[in-house]
């Protein structure tokens, strides 16, 4: 299987399986004694979808062996395990969906370009989602960072833990979620946060930095290019986010998402909105991301050709509502591991967002007070609430 790209086995194993009722919903609370059966449970219902033999190809091809790469999720946190009821899925009927698709040549086409802009402001404002290509950035960077970040990640455990892989902060390698109290809490996955404020230090691992810098930079410049248009969506221009957005204020998060004997009852990433302006996320071909629209759950159907960009609270905030940020979500897969990376656009901590609309439904807040008031409500609810602590 191709770095990024969508093989048939892939695309059709998804296409059947669109959300957690193929395969999800097959699995009820597990004791630790069960998760073998759980994994029999999931693999029989392929069968009985007629599509066994793609299904054991692509978990062959696809799934993690079991070896010290990975993070002890249920010795760390077997004691939220006891008799919790699976989370809230099953009553769903989550529906697959396309994002809007935006073609960016067109912005350099003068016959193309306003249409463009208008098809990137309607996605903003009605999805919140969006994906696009003819994006500026070569697939075999992409493909490089991948290569890069398969190879972080199956660096042993302990490893991972104990040192500065990357030579970044401390606390760049997360996983599972320390503040859990319950399962719905819990993201069954784990990453590399690197702030890109750090990504001109000398290099340890030298073609892992050098491939995060090249990406970093092609991000940023898409990022303004994006920015810009949505700005212009509601008469301002570019210059706030060029002045407060520069590119060592932003973020590079690296995610793995190991297969989970247990999906019924953990997220792969539990459901949030994003603490930034804007996102921009690769990914790869197997399922999970779902978002929240019209109080329904849609299962995005991957297109690793693509990249796809969402709107974060603090755009929300300055448009006035204009543009959402949308709820999202990344289920679990019992066989299958998946990766992504994401790029956060972010401000400065003392950046002031405040909407020149009037009247403006969010008060005048900074980005420092907005990420602390997060922390606070994940340590003390053990989930975020975001932009409703700031309605004017």
């Amino acid at each position: 299987m191709k770095v990024l790209g969508i093989v048939s086995e892939a695309r059709d194993l998804n296409q059947c399986i669109p959300a957690t009722q193929s395969i999800s919903k097959q699995i009820k609370a597990y004791s630790f004694g069960e998760l073998k059966e759980a994994k029999q449970v999931s693999l029989g219902r392929m069968e009985v979808l007629g599509i066994v033999s793609e299904a054991r190809e692509l978990s062959q091809a696809r799934t993690a062996p079991v070896m010290d790469h990975s993070p002890p999720f249920l010795a760390t946190y077997k004691s939220l395990f006891g008799g919790q009821q699976a989370i809230d899925t099953e009553t769903e009927v989550v529906e697959c969906c396309d994002l809007p698709l935006i073609d960016l040549s067109r912005l350099h086409d003068v016959l193309e370009a306003a249409q463009c802009k208008q098809d990137i402001v309607t996605a903003a404002s009605e999805w919140g989602f969006f994906q696009i290509v003819s994006h500026g950035i070569p697939d075999g960077l992409l493909a490089r960072l991948r290569e890069e970040q398969v190879k972080m990640f199956r660096q042993p455990f302990k490893r991972k833990t104990s040192e500065k892989l990357l030579d970044f902060s401390d606390d760049s390698y997360r996983w599972g979620t320390p503040t859990a109290t319950s399962l719905k809490h819990l993201s069954w996955s784990e990453a590399f946060h690197v702030p890109l404020s750090s990504s001109n230090k000398p290099a340890r691992s030298s073609t892992i930095r050098c491939v995060i810098e090249e990406l970093s930079l092609a991000m940023a410049q898409l990022a303004t290019q994006l920015v810009d248009t949505l700005a212009e969506g509601f008469g301002r221009d570019g210059t706030y986010m060029k002045e407060n957005c520069t590119r060592n204020m932003c973020y590079l998060r690296l995610n793995r998402y190991p297969p989970c004997p247990i999906p019924a009852q953990v997220f792969g990433l539990v459901p949030h909105t994003d603490s930034d302006f804007l996102t921009i996320l690769c990914q790869d071909e197997v399922i999970g991301l779902q978002l929240k629209k019209g109080g329904r759950w849609f299962t995005v159907r991957p297109n690793p050709n693509t990249l796809v960009i969402n709107i974060g609270d603090l755009f929300q905030a300055w448009s006035n509502g204009l543009y959402k940020s949308v709820e999202h979500r990344v289920m679990s897969n019992p066989h299958l591991e998946r990766f992504s990376v994401a790029y956060f656009m972010c401000p400065s901590n003392e950046t002031v967002i405040e909407s020149s609309a009037q009247p403006a439904i969010y008060r005048k807040f900074s980005f420092g007070e907005y990420r602390q008031q997060v922390q606070q409500d994940v340590r003390r609810m053990g989930h975020k609430v975001g932009l409703t602590r700031f309605l004017a």
